[in-house]
Order: C-alpha cells, then structure tokens, then sequence
C-alpha cells in the first residue's frame, strides 16, 4: 500500500498514508563496503569521516527500491569504513513493530506502506525531534534542507519537526488522454466538465465511467474528497489544519457535509462502477488500464506499480482535483512519505547524514527516473528523457503558481480507520452524510479524550 499516505487521513499518505503495494520479498542486507573511496571531501556526505554500523528500514512498494539500493551503494562508497544494513520488504513494518515496541529500531525509517503511521509514531514517542537539526541542515549541496522542499515537515507539535517528507506526491484523478481523444470526451477542468463527460461515458454503454480501490477508500479521500473539501471551503486549504488538530465540529461543518455532496452525487447518478466496492487497489487499477473503468482516484505511484500490465499506446492523463468550481484554481492534497529518526537510533549523525546526502536535486532526478514519482525537491524533471510524460504533467502543476498546496492531512490510524469505513459506507448508499459526520466527530472526540 502506497503512499499514505493520507487524507482526512493519516500520512501516510499516504497514507497508513497513503500506501503503495508491491511484491518484492522481504530482505535485510549489510551494503558492502568497498576498500578505497574515491569520493572527493567536497562530494562526502559529511565533513567528518563516518563509521560504525547504520540501518535503515524501508519500504518495499509501489516505488520500487532500485532508488535505495542505488543511493545507499553511493552513500557506502563515500564512506567505506560505515557499515551499512537494509531492513526491507512489502512486510517489513509489521515485521519490524517488536522490535520498535522493545526500544531496539533501526537508526532511520521510511515512514510508509501498509502499517505505517507516522502520526501514530510520534504519539508512541518513537520518533526524534529533528527541529533544531533542520534549523539549519544543509545538504551536501550547501543548500539549506527546508529551502529546497515542495512540502514542509508535519507538524505534530506546534513548531515542532519529528519527520521529513521525502516523497512529494499528489492523489488525484487519473485518466487515458489517447482513449478520451478517440471517443471525443473532454479532459476534465472542473467538477461540472467532469459530471458532463461521466454522463457521456456512461450514455456510450462503453465502459465505466468512474472506478476506485474499494478494500483502501483512502485513495478516493485522497483523490476527491479532501480537494472537494477545501474547494467548498472558498479554496481556503486552512480547514486541512481544523481536521488535522481535530477541532470539535469540523467534520459537521458546512465545507465537508457541502463535500460529502459530491461523493454521493457520483453514487446517485450510477457512475461508480459497481464492483468497485470489493475491488482492491491493483485489481481496480487494472480495470482502469484495461478500459474498463475510465477514470480513477488514485496516487502517482500507479505507473510504476503497474509498469508491466500498461497496454501499448496508453497515455496517463492526471489532474490534481475535478472538483473546483469553473475556473477554480486546481487543489493539490499533497501526499506524503517521510523519513524518521528514530528517538532509540544508536547511530543518528549517520542517519542525518543520509538526509543531507539525498535531499539534493540530483538524488530528485535519480529517484523520478528509478520511482516514476517525485522526490520531495524542487528540481529541473525535463530535461531527463527517462522521467515519464505523467511524473513531468504533476511537476509542472506542483511547480506553477496558479494552484492551491495544501497541508497533509494527517489523522492517527484509529480515527483514519473510522473515515475509511464510513467513506465506502457512503459512496455505496449505506449510510447518510450525517451518519458519516457523527462517526467522525464521535471518532475525533475520543481522540481529543486520550490526548488530556
């Protein structure tokens, strides 16, 4: 599960978050360590020389690890005497939950897939602080960390920093521009363009008009639902932050039930595809390669997770938000995986080091070419030809001026649980608007009730 991570939700994006499968095998490997570094002082991850043994716990889904194998072998040739060990896999968070309850973790983690949470994390007070450090953290550029980022860390705490968002990626509506051209339907700009080419589809009896990951309704949080809030919010992006502090009657106000319209406008008028409510995110996903469906909610991770099911002459579409008023300005929910220290870490200055080594424009060329996503680093995409048209088509909208970012929203795994249930509940009749609100609201009041 991708990237989650997050919606209403939990990061995680994500997002937890946001979360992007895949079928690597579990692995843990020590890099070896090659006797001679070429490296000049100027090109090390550090000024002093780095030593002793450092793990790092990563994720294996949706973005594959060729990034992290390549950038960790780099990283280890600049510093041969550092022994570096690998905890990886599409299991290794739940793999790995005994040894972080013990108080034994990995040095650093990427925060991300199937049972993560980085909001859970921090409230189990596994995390490091890592305000001060990103102060002034350079990276080994002599760039300023925090000058170079699309998306600032979460805050947890007011003016605090407890992870560093490394991937910056977008939930959004996703389409086949090459098929939308061959039927004549228009791309969507808004919600009313996309209402009037889902009617069309649907009259055409030729596919679905719409479809999304039943078993994980985070993805059409992600991708409807939170933009559809903000939208109805006057694009106003600050109710992200009332949801993300959990203030008592958000989830009754006027932005989100004006929001919730919209998830059961689409239901009502039949264009959800009516398997979506089983499907899972790949089979969903593969209905949607398949034209079965014609539109999706979904994260930028879908290329590179479904690299080798993308028939011949497929051509991504993908816009931020349908759900903006015409000539609204497009709404990006951002969506998130971060990088932790852990609080426990026996090696923490080599984990930061490899923060400063990878938070570099040429590490976010590296990881668009090996990932099919976006690093978390404002840099040049276009002039890579093995960067994809749909990776290029979400750095030019993250990049422009005329679009709202908004905060990641984060909720802790208990209450995102409560909001995915009763999303689906609502997007195939069983439940009212209002019905979803008192689940939230009770959800969020039992949160407030365990932070006293």
């Amino acid at each position: 599960m991708k990237s989650i991570s997050a919606s209403l939700m939990g990061v995680m994006v994500t997002a937890g978050l946001v979360t992007a499968c895949g079928t690597a095998e579990p692995n843990k490997e020590a890099s070896p360590s090659p006797a001679v570094s070429s490296a000049k002082p100027a090109e090390t991850a550090s000024a002093k020389e780095l030593t002793g043994e450092f793990e790092i716990q990563y994720f294996v889904g949706g973005y594959g690890d060729a990034w992290w194998k390549q950038s960790l072998d780099e990283f280890q040739k600049l510093n041969p005497k550092l022994k570096i060990t690998q905890t990886a896999g599409p299991t290794i968070n739940e793999q790995m939950k005994p040894r972080w309850i013990q108080g034994n973790p990995p040095d650093l983690v990427f925060i991300n897939g199937a049972g993560s949470n980085a909001r859970q994390m921090f409230l189990d007070n596994q995390l490091m602080d890592l305000t001060d450090w990103l102060k002034d953290a350079k990276n080994v550029d002599g760039e300023k960390i925090t000058d170079v980022l699309f998306s600032k860390p979460e805050e947890y705490q007011p003016g605090k920093a407890f992870t560093l968002p490394i991937v910056f990626g977008s939930y959004g509506t996703f389409y086949d521009k090459a098929e939308l051209r061959k039927n004549s339907w228009n791309e969507p700009k808004d919600w009313a363009s996309f209402t009037d080419t889902l009617q069309k589809i649907k009259d055409s009896g030729k596919m679905s008009p719409y479809i999304h990951t039943g078993v994980y309704p985070q993805y059409i949080i992600g991708g409807l639902l939170n933009s559809a809030i903000v939208a109805a919010n006057g694009s106003d992006p600050s109710i992200i932050n009332k949801i993300n502090s959990l203030e008592a009657g958000v989830f009754k106000s006027a932005p989100v039930m004006k929001a919730l319209d919209k998830l059961i406008e689409l239901n009502t008028k039949g264009f959800i595809d009516g398997s979506a409510a089983a499907l899972n995110h790949t089979d969903s996903q593969m209905q949607f390669l398949q034209h079965k469906a014609a539109f999706i909610p979904n994260g930028l991770w879908i290329e590179n997770e479904m690299k080798k099911d993308i028939p011949t002459g497929f051509e991504f579409g993908f816009i931020p938000s349908v759900v903006q008023d015409k000539g609204g300005k497009p709404i990006i929910i951002p969506s998130t995986a971060t990088m932790g220290i852990a609080k426990k870490a026996k090696n923490p200055d080599v984990a930061k080091a490899y923060l400063q080594y990878v938070f570099t424009k040429k590490q976010a060329v590296a990881w668009a070419e090996l990932t099919g996503s976006i690093l978390n680093v404002k840099a040049d995409l276009n002039k890579s030809d093995k960067v994809s048209s749909l990776v290029k088509q979400a750095s030019a909208y993250f990049s422009a001026s005329d679009v709202i970012i908004a905060p990641v929203p984060v909720l802790a795994e208990e209450l995102f649980k409560i909001e995915k249930d009763a999303t689906l509940a609502l997007v195939t009749g069983k439940i009212t608007k209002d019905e979803w609100a008192t689940r939230l609201e009770e959800g969020a009041a039992k949160q407030r009730d365990k932070a006293k």
